[in-house]
């Protein structure tokens, strides 16, 4: 779960009977996919974006099609092939953005730049996999051995849950002296918070700071699900006084901050009996609900309500209980954009759920929560639907 800046957060999102695993929490080092994206219809004149769009079957080939372009004595250029790829990759049509990257890279008038690279390793580790996106990596001209083409690979790692040759690769980076972004150790927050190694990601913020890495949002947000995680709110309140002097504060770190101090305050971290972090046997822990709400408060400070759409949907689909505090993150998120249809339906889903809805007593404390935070007509507004929804309720029953 993905603001999101020169490249897009990358997440991955599937579901199995009794997990959800939302690959990278960090923020990319490319330009690539969010989750379903739906296939763009192709231009209404025969262009080259559309003839490769109708290209259907991962088996027909791309290159093809542009050569048949070119041979037509039409022009191609760089950044009209690298945007065709960045679409397909959001249709998850990788192969095919594969084929583009390799027309580039085989046509010499073409200078490829660090990220044409790192795009090539991501789409390499997808189509035929990491061994093969290795053996890219190491054939690559020294040159092309940069901090970007590094961290690509650590993501394909990091993506893979391969812990030990991830770390290998993040300390090979250190050492080679290539100038870090907080990309890589996001990268490596990502990973421990997947694995269940939390332990580590006190130890990757340290570094960070003594190398002097400017933290993004991603950054930010790892760390404060860290520390929500392990009922640390006084980390979690620190981390926010943190970013509020932080010269990179934008509108979205803003919008970030208030909501997660909506969430610790009506959530209940430090509550007991059913919000406790009770570990679970099989399914999802609570550790991990709170590291998915967090996700969701992330993407609802970056504005990006589709990928909330996406990775709520996906929670639903793994068939676990939720507790209110989960309900309260995405209702929040949906409240702080302005999406009252969403807020309403996700009120009507709590409601329905086997989780005692308690005469709506958090969400009446979500009202309060944002009129507190000077929010006071979005708080209006929930609360003249939350009324509705609890009358609604006690008619039907």
């Amino acid at each position: 779960m993905s603001a999101i800046v020169n490249h897009e957060e990358r997440v991955t999102s599937s579901t199995s009977s009794s997990k959800i695993q939302i690959q990278s929490l960090s923020s990319g080092a490319l330009g690539t996919e969010t989750l379903d994206n739906p296939v763009p219809n192709p231009q209404s004149d025969d262009d080259l974006k559309g003839r490769i769009f109708r290209l259907r079957l991962p088996k027909r080939s791309a290159t093809n099609i542009i050569q048949k372009w070119v041979n037509e004595g039409n022009f191609v250029t760089l950044s009209e092939l690298r945007h065709i790829s960045r679409e397909l990759r959001k249709s998850h049509r990788y192969k095919h953005a594969l084929e583009i990257t390799e027309w580039m890279v085989s046509h010499e008038e073409f200078e490829l730049s660090d990220t044409d690279y790192a795009v090539r390793i991501d789409l390499m580790t997808k189509v035929f996999g990491i061994d093969a996106a290795e053996r890219y990596f190491e054939g690559l001209p020294h040159v092309a051995k940069t901090a970007e083409t590094y961290t690509a690979l650590l993501h394909s790692y990091a993506s893979a849950k391969f812990t030990d040759k991830a770390e290998e690769l993040f300390q090979c980076i250190k050492d080679s002296g290539l100038p870090l972004s907080a990309i890589a150790y996001n990268e490596m927050m990502t990973l421990y918070t997947s694995v269940g190694q939390l332990e580590k990601v006190p130890s990757v913020v340290g570094d960070l700071k003594r190398q002097k890495v400017a933290p993004d949002l991603f950054t930010y947000n790892l760390w404060v699900s860290f520390c929500a995680a392990t009922l640390d709110i006084d980390g979690v309140q620190s981390i926010l006084a943190e970013m509020t002097q932080n010269t990179n504060s934008d509108e979205c770190w803003v919008r970030y901050q208030n909501l997660v101090n909506v969430y610790v305050t009506t959530g209940q971290l430090t509550s007991s009996g059913a919000g406790s972090l009770v570990e679970a046997e099989k399914g999802i822990t609570q550790r991990e609900w709170i590291t998915y709400d967090f996700l969701i408060i992330l993407h609802a400070g970056l504005g990006n309500k589709d990928m909330i759409d996406q990775i709520w949907k996906s929670l639903g689909m793994t068939g676990q209980k939720m507790i209110g505090r989960n309900y309260i993150a995405v209702l929040s998120s949906y409240l702080m954009l302005g999406h009252m249809k969403e807020v309403g339906e996700v009120l009507d889903q709590w409601m329905c759920s086997t989780i005692s809805f308690v005469d709506g007593s958090l969400c009446r404390r979500l009202v309060d929560a944002f009129s507190e935070a000077g929010f006071t007509e979005k708080a209006g507004s929930f609360d003249v639907l939350l009324k509705q929804k609890i009358s609604n309720r006690g008619n039907e029953m």
